[in-house]
């Protein structure tokens, strides 16, 4: 083993029941699978949440409108506002005419009315409310065109270069389109928002206007209720897109992400998601490699510490998604940093941990110090020549 400056140098290597890197590490895992899967949507896209895998694909980057699939942008905005502190949920919205005369799906917003931003949001991810969309535009950027450009820098910085919004609801407009790819990128930036799930998992609820009017509401997206693991979604339809659907189901360890664009029908759109869900919960797996909750097994050496070593975690887990029962031979690397001195704080970045396969880097992982160090006293030191002293 070969020791570098004050950290020590460790090198795992072991043998995994473990099959094919993914998306993540530029791995599709279509190159070593024989798809027996059938869809009949024009265009549909089925990945790895975790690693984003692409498992199956057809036609993933043509352009087509998705209808209310672009409310998925328009969800997503709300979540960053709210995590940036711009946006509460219990704040409450003034409903605009605009807002409250918007056409299709819609939970009948009173014009003046007062909405606190969850029931807002909650009218959009169950009942795909139009009018919801466009007050809770109007809210975080004063006007639906103000908004859709914030939907287009966000889709920018995303990487969805074939995508371009025109409104927020979905609405038939010319010049908005996406692509399956895209709409899986983008809905799976929205599962990383835990607060979306207690939202996405009602089946059934009811609005309640300020005048106690109710509007009762049920979930355009039947797979929460009829397939295991179905936890989110968001459908779309109109003539020119068709029926479509985008939906998230986790089993285990596992999350997929599948996207169908342009069926013939609503039955079909299940269909073919349900079918693409089974194909990668049947073949497919998700292991950890790398866990993040529990101290790593090695030790780092601290230089003018109170303590000499310095135990460590990664900073997030590190997985691999795999075919099942395959085997593979991973390695794993532990770089230090040049040297590590006290004081140190627990969080503190101390290395990076590489995996290979076949000398090849598959993934990383930043190691971090799991305790706090405290630099060594004058009284220390003294101590310390004192214990070593040889008579």
């Amino acid at each position: 083993m070969k020791k570098l400056y004050s950290v020590i140098f460790i090198l795992l290597a072991f043998i995994l029941s473990v099959g094919y890197f993914n998306g993540l590490y530029s791995y599709n895992a279509l190159a070593d699978t024989e798809v027996t899967l059938s869809v009949k949507s024009k265009s549909a896209y089925l990945m790895d949440y975790k690693t984003k895998t692409v498992i199956y694909e057809k036609n993933e980057l043509e352009r087509l409108p998705i209808a209310s699939m672009c409310k998925v942008m328009t969800l997503l905005l709300c979540f960053d506002e709210i995590e940036k502190g711009n946006l509460s949920y219990d704040e409450k919205v003034v409903i605009s005419e605009n807002s409250a005369g918007m056409g299709g799906s819609q939970v009948f917003l009173e014009k003046d009315g007062e909405y606190i931003v969850g029931e807002l949001i909650k009218s959009i991810v169950v009942a795909s409310a139009n009018d919801a969309c466009v007050a809770m535009a109007e809210r975080i950027a004063g006007s639906q065109a103000n908004f859709v450009d914030k939907m287009n820098e966000k889709a920018s910085e995303l990487g969805m270069t074939n995508t371009v919004f025109v409104n927020c609801t979905g609405l038939p407009q010319a010049g908005q389109y996406s692509c399956a790819k895209d709409v899986a990128t983008m809905f799976s930036k929205l599962l990383d928002y835990e607060d979306y799930y207690k939202f996405s998992k009602i089946w059934t609820d009811v609005v309640t206007h300020p005048n106690d009017r109710k509007t009762e509401i049920a979930n355009t997206n039947k797979l929460i209720r009829f397939y295991k693991g179905c936890d989110s979604g968001k459908t779309g339809y109109t003539n020119e897109a068709g029926h479509c659907l985008t939906a998230s189901a986790k089993r285990n360890d596992m999350r997929l992400v599948g996207v169908v664009i342009c069926a013939s029908n609503s039955k079909e759109r299940f269909g073919d998601v349900s079918s693409m869900f089974n194909y990668g919960f049947d073949n497919f797996c998700n292991k950890t490699i790398i866990e993040s909750d529990k101290p790593l097994d090695l030790t780092v050496k601290v230089q003018g510490g109170k303590k000499r070593t310095l135990s460590v975690v990664a900073e997030s887990p590190l997985y691999i998604f795999c075919k099942k029962n395959a085997k593979k031979s991973i390695e794993i690397n532990f770089e230090p940093i040049k040297k590590v001195c006290a004081p140190v704080v627990k969080g503190k970045k101390v290395g990076v941990l590489r995996a290979f396969e076949n000398g090849i880097e598959i993934g990383s992982v930043n190691v971090l110090a799991n305790e706090s160090i405290m630099q060594k006293t004058y009284f220390d030191i003294v101590k310390d020549i004192v214990n070593n002293w040889c008579i």
